[in-house]
């Protein structure tokens, strides 16, 4: 069966791997010739675009930053509309606005083609180990026949409604994940403040009623371990840049979110948005102190 790949970053890449190790064939693409360069050395077919990428493959995965960007590698000139896609079924699997995906089905659907949006929650070690777990939104039959793809990268498919669907959920999971990480990091600039180390105050943050996975998981990054970048401060504040969009859309007053997004926007701003997201503590810290003793 061959699978394509839109997207060749660090989750991209590493499903490109683990889709070969499940005997899939992999043909992908991605706008960074290095990431495309990559996968031909581990086997994989490449793509000069998107659009070949699509007419290739029966199933089309994607894994693209933006909105913008995914609207762009359907209908930009190289694009996959542009191609013979009748029959294909695009597994979407990026971070999106529920809209993008709603907006871009009746042209998917008038080119005889289907989709499915299925973002997932999980870093690169579970890509690899396929221990994601996928929220999926779409039509039943469509959800059914993209189980063969999404169970070699996930260990649970959560089929949560209609389209946009999964993608809703999604971004009501990243903004729990922000608020907690926005809330961390004030916990500890507060307490640092009033003399308390970093050490005790994980310590006891660890045992607290709050506390999670993704604190267990981090906490070598909170107290400045380098590790890999599971998610970037930059792409976490896309993530609550659609949060709020989605909110003003719906209706939905999110001022928790906006102020969230704020201090987000700052740290990047502040040249932190490459880095994971459990330096966000650090950022606000560095940040209080420069403040109260200027």
């Amino acid at each position: 069966m061959i699978v394509g790949l839109i997207g060749l970053g660090r989750m991209g890449s590493a499903m490109a791997q683990r889709f070969a190790q499940r005997g899939f064939e992999v043909i992908g693409w991605d706008q960074n010739p290095v990431a495309v360069a990559a996968l031909a050395e581990s086997g994989g077919t490449t793509a000069p675009h998107a659009r070949a990428v699509a007419s290739a493959a029966a199933f089309v995965v994607t894994t693209i930053t933006e909105d913008s960007g995914v609207r762009g590698i359907f209908g930009g000139p190289d694009g996959m509309l542009q191609g013979d896609i009748a029959d294909t079924l695009f597994i979407e699997m990026s971070t999106l606005q529920p809209i993008t995906v709603r907006d871009l089905a009746p042209t998917i659907e008038s080119h005889g083609a289907r989709i499915v949006d299925a973002p997932v929650l999980g870093t690169i070690p579970s890509v690899r180990d396929g221990t994601l777990v996928a929220l999926v939104g779409g039509a039943a039959a469509d959800v059914t026949r993209a189980r063969p793809v999404l169970d070699a990268l996930a260990h649970k498919v959560i089929h949560m409604g209609p389209l946009g669907s999964g993608h809703a959920m999604k971004l009501a999971v990243n903004l729990g994940l922000a608020a907690f990480v926005q809330g961390l990091a004030e916990s500890l600039a507060l307490g640092e403040r009033e003399g308390l180390s970093l050490d005790a105050m994980l310590a006891v943050l660890s045992v607290a009623p709050t506390a999670n996975a993704w604190l267990t998981m981090r906490k070598g990054v909170l107290t400045g371990e380098r590790s890999d970048v599971t998610l970037d401060i930059r792409t976490l504040r896309k993530d609550m840049m659609s949060v709020v969009a989605t909110g003003a859309r719906d209706g939905v007053t999110m001022p928790l979110s906006a102020g969230v997004l704020a201090a987000l926007s700052a740290a990047v701003a502040g040249n932190w948005g490459d880095r994971d997201i459990g330096e966000l503590a650090a950022f606000l810290r560095e940040e209080i102190v420069q403040r109260y003793d200027a």
